[in-house]
């Protein structure tokens, strides 16, 4: 299929048209299919239509382009606006990217269900600035007792931010639709764990930083092949149809997910090594297949 050259657009800083199904409409999505190859990530075409040194917004997304190191995070502000309005986007982590949304919207995270085609069944991990937040929708980190258990919180504040997924056990304040899952035909079920990242990016922390919240977050991957898309303009082209109202460019990723720990057993437990590294505090799992299946989390988020 050939790729033709698209007119460069550039909007000025306004307020951001939203698709229909956010709760303040004030645009008309109009989906668009497109094919695009994943390598050519210098020449693609498709690239040239969000290379704007502010944001651009094309058939209802919002394409918004960050330097890495956050020093131009002022361009996120029309970002948080609709975030809190109830949309759906990508943003950057340390590790891949992901498709994020308010922790407090239920549906927002019905609809990032339905991009991401993830059943009610599976999981989702949740984004946080600081251990404040941690703390509030999870019961924390084991503290120690003064018995031999050791004071895995002070522990795990030397590597987060950092890489690492940890499932904790949630607290009452996480909402439902995040401990628990079902259709609304059927009684939910309680579901006590959640994934929890505090990613080391500087893009990913001035969002929440700016938003004062937690996001609900799931990885991004190829609509029908289990590997990570890690050029954001791409990502656009491919999720943009499917109702993503905005994605954060924060440059082309490394492949690489988080370290998931599971801290609800009585050791720190490696159930998938990713980018962060085995501290001397945590063991390996031999059988993580198992383990996974036990514990119903989906390791390859984020």
């Amino acid at each position: 299929m050939a790729l033709k050259l698209l007119q460069l657009k550039v909007y000025s800083l306004e307020p951001v048209a939203l698709s229909s199904h956010l709760r303040d409409p004030v645009c008309n999505f109009r989906p668009r299919r497109s094919r695009v190859v994943a390598l050519a990530l210098k020449k693609n075409p498709k690239r040239l239509k969000y290379a704007t040194p502010r944001f651009t917004k094309e058939d209802g997304l919002l394409y918004v382009e960050v330097d890495p190191s956050g020093a131009d995070s002022w361009k996120l502000e029309p970002v948080i606006d609709i975030l809190r309005k109830g949309a759906v986007g990508v943003i950057p982590t340390d590790t891949v990217y992901a498709i994020a949304c308010d922790l407090n919207s239920h549906s927002a995270i019905e609809r990032l269900r339905r991009i991401k085609d993830i059943s009610e069944s599976k999981p989702l991990s949740i984004l946080c600035h600081s251990f404040h937040d941690i703390d509030t929708y999870t019961m924390g980190f084991p503290r120690g007792d003064g018995q031999g258990h050791t004071n895995i919180f002070r522990a795990v504040k030397h590597c987060l931010p950092g890489p690492y997924t940890f499932i904790l056990t949630a607290s009452k304040e996480l909402p439902r639709q995040c401990s628990r899952y079902g259709t609304k035909a059927v009684k939910y079920a309680s579901r006590k764990n959640v994934g929890v990242r505090m990613p080391d990016d500087a893009i990913c922390q001035a969002i929440l930083e700016k938003l004062d919240a937690p996001l609900i977050s799931t990885s991004v991957k190829w609509p029908k092949e289990n590997e990570w898309m890690i050029d954001p303009v791409i990502i656009a082209d491919t999720y943009g149809p499917e109702g993503l109202d905005f994605v954060v460019g924060g440059g082309v990723r490394v492949a690489d997910p988080s370290t998931v720990v599971d801290m609800t057993g009585g050791y720190p437990k490696v159930l998938r090594q990713g980018k962060g590294p085995k501290l001397h505090w945590m063991v390996s799992e031999d059988n993580v297949d198992a383990v996974d299946h036990e514990k119903g989390l989906a390791v390859d988020e984020v």
